[in-house]
């Protein structure tokens, strides 16, 4: 079986290859799956530890292992031995700096489990990607270098595993060969984790002494810890319990991701479900919309043209990916939420949440992010936070926002009720990711603690006279004609010219001029970039309500930022919001400087001066663009008037 074996690999074991390749592929098909992540300080030996796993459990083949074997002797930190670091580490900066950057994703089996695990990056400055690796683990190995003992990267590591929900951590003291495999030493360190882990709420972990290096206490007992009566790494992760197994046992859910419709006589639903189980004949509800209906099939590939598939399933269960189809024709898209009729999830719009802030650039209060929710994709709010965690510590800090690989709680709005569940409950349902929507840049991975009553609590009175009605009554559209552009740029000049022309054709009308407006409803408001989001918000909010009592309503705000003025678009009717460039040159405008602002913000004098010290944003595809060094005030009221009567 040996020669067979080593043409493609060292060597393999297990005699079925040779002897029965189907029954082979068949018992490993049927082996259960242990996603997992190595994690700790920088140094602790946890892409080594991956080296060593992979190499003993024989799924390093010839090529590499002489490749390994080179590489080893050029830049590896092992003398003239293997380094089985550089099995993970694949970046060149990796290798030259010794270090893992980015999350290193590796597959490896034994005749008892298949496995995938994350070697995630030690340095504070990558947690983010940890972060990565651990959103979809079921156990956490956390490494601590025997001579260094806890560190802060392993306090920062250990409760990032504890906030994502993975119940199953491994303290793996390395490098026990480096302190001649000394009890005291693996005492000291266990008992010193032990009373941080009680303080962030970690009561069970397993702890146990390896070498990564040498191979101690991997696959197989070693007689240089005869004190160590525990299992060996690999037998305990063979034998530990997987989500999978632990989400089956919960309510049904299923986030739909596809509406399967192939053709016109089959309408099914398609995703992976999240938790729970379900058959024919269930009674189930969909979500938002409270509809209730039954399975009546649970569909899978078919076998065709000799592709072996399962068809239709009798039952199926969490981690699985079907399609499902109803009794009755309710409504179900992408995005719903299919679950048990009688143990529905929760919706609403307001949330306490969890974050770990992923990007460079600091979180602003106030600003609008996608959300993404399993399958569902929302505008939300991120309001100041309540406080961030001090991970050494656990001390809650008061902060203004967060910043990279900064941990807090703070409020959440939606900009309509989503589908969630705790996270503790449902990681699916309670895990989220914020995307700017500029750059469409992941920033933040999150996690729903709870609902706020408010959410509950305060709803929307329906009223006999509405939005259309009061519309009627004026005999004309309401829209918000929103002007946008630099100081000086004209925008009050023209919006004023425009409500007078308005105005003359008897025409309901309210402008809302930026300065006279940080008078009253705004006074409390600075120009930093939060108090000009929160600005901007309120003035929306205002216009919102003005057009739905039929007005035409006109602002004038230098609203610098895109994602903003996209805020307000969305907070009205398709086709009412309507985007007016007031575009001129930051030079032309500078010279007219009719304030005398630009000479204050160029003599240091004002700060956060929009086109000077702080960005201005230009409308990508705004309805109106207007040349202010074109054509004249006058012509510009007559061009915007006609547009928006024209779209009347």
């Amino acid at each position: 079986m040996s020669d067979i074996a080593t043409k493609d690999a060292v060597y393999v074991t297990d005699s079925l290859i040779a002897e029965d390749i189907d029954a082979y592929l068949e018992s490993h098909e049927h082996k259960t799956m242990l996603r997992f992540i190595t994690c700790g300080s920088v140094d602790d030996g946890k892409s080594t530890l991956i080296g060593r796993m992979l190499y003993d459990s024989k799924m390093i083949f010839e090529d590499q292992l002489d490749a390994l074997t080179a590489d080893s002797k050029k830049v590896g930190t092992q003398g003239q031995d293997i380094d089985f670091a550089l099995l993970v580490d694949g970046l060149a900066a990796e290798r030259e700096q010794g270090i893992t950057i980015d999350v290193a994703y590796r597959f490896f089996n034994t005749e008892k489990r298949k496995f995938i695990v994350a070697d995630c990056p030690g340095h504070e400055q990558y947690t983010r990607n940890m972060v990565t690796g651990a959103s979809t683990a079921d156990l956490a190995v956390i490494l601590i270098d025997a001579r260094k003992g806890v560190l802060v990267q392993t306090r920062r590591h250990s409760y990032l595993c504890h906030l994502i929900g993975i119940k199953n951590i491994v303290l793996a003291v390395n490098k026990m060969d480096l302190v001649d495999y000394d009890h005291a030493v693996f005492d000291a360190i266990v008992k010193d984790y032990t009373e941080f882990a009680h303080s962030i709420g970690i009561d069970t972990f397993t702890a146990m002494p390896i070498s990564g290096f040498k191979g101690d206490n991997i696959t197989t007992k070693s007689d240089n810890t005869p004190w160590y009566t525990g299992p060996t790494l690999i037998e305990h992760l063979e034998t530990v319990e997987v989500l999978s197994s632990v989400d089956a046992d919960k309510p049904f859910r299923l986030p739909v991701q596809w509406v399967n419709r192939p053709n016109l006589d089959f309408r099914g639903f398609s995703g992976l479900i999240a938790t729970g189980s379900v058959k024919p004949g269930d009674k189930i509800r969909v979500l938002p919309s409270g509809k209730t209906s039954t399975i009546t099939r649970i569909v899978t590939m078919p076998t065709l043209g000799g592709v072996e598939g399962d068809g239709d399933l009798e039952e199926a269960t969490a981690g699985q990916s079907i399609t499902v189809t109803f009794a009755d024709e309710i409504d179900c898209s992408r995005g719903s939420v299919i679950s048990t009729a009688d143990n529905p999830p929760q919706t609403a719009d307001q949330f306490e949440s969890t974050f770990v802030w992923l990007a460079d650039e600091a979180m602003t209060a106030g600003r609008a992010y996608w959300l993404k929710l399993g399958t569902q994709m929302v505008s939300a709010t991120v309001h100041e936070p309540k406080y961030t965690v001090n991970v050494n510590t656990m001390e809650h800090m008061a902060a203004k926002t967060l910043e990279l690989n900064a941990i807090g709680v703070a409020e959440l709005t939606t900009d309509k009720a989503v589908v969630f569940e705790p996270y503790a409950d449902n990681r699916t349902l309670g895990g989220f990711i914020l995307i700017d929507k500029m750059t469409n840049a992941t920033v933040a991975a999150g996690m729903i603690n709870f609902s706020l009553r408010r959410s509950q609590n305060v709803h929307w009175q329906a009223t006999d006279i509405g939005r259309k009605q009061h519309a009627d009554l004026k005999n004309q559209k309401p829209a918000l004609l929103w002007f946008t552009g630099l100081s000086g740029s004209g925008k009050s000049t023209i919006a004023n010219l425009v409500e007078k022309k308005l105005y003359r054709m008897n025409r309901h009308t309210f402008l809302l001029d930026g300065d006279n407006v940080r008078h009253g409803l705004n006074k409390d408001l600075g120009f930093t970039e939060a108090d000009r989001i929160e600005n901007i918000r309120r003035v929306g909010e205002v216009a919102k309500l003005m057009t739905d009592s039929g007005l035409i309503v006109i602002t004038a705000f230098i609203s610098p930022f895109q994602a903003e003025r996209d805020m307000v678009r969305g907070m009205l009717p398709e086709g009412e919001f309507i985007e007016v460039f007031i575009d001129t040159p930051l030079r032309v405008a500078e010279s007219r400087d009719v304030k005398g602002l630009y000479k204050k913000a160029r003599a240091g004098e004002l700060k956060n001066f929009t086109g000077i010290d702080s960005p201005y944003e230009a409308p990508r595809n705004p309805e109106i663009r207007i040349d202010t060094t074109a054509i004249t005030p006058e012509e510009a009221a007559d061009l915007i008037v006609n547009t928006l009567l024209g779209d009347a």
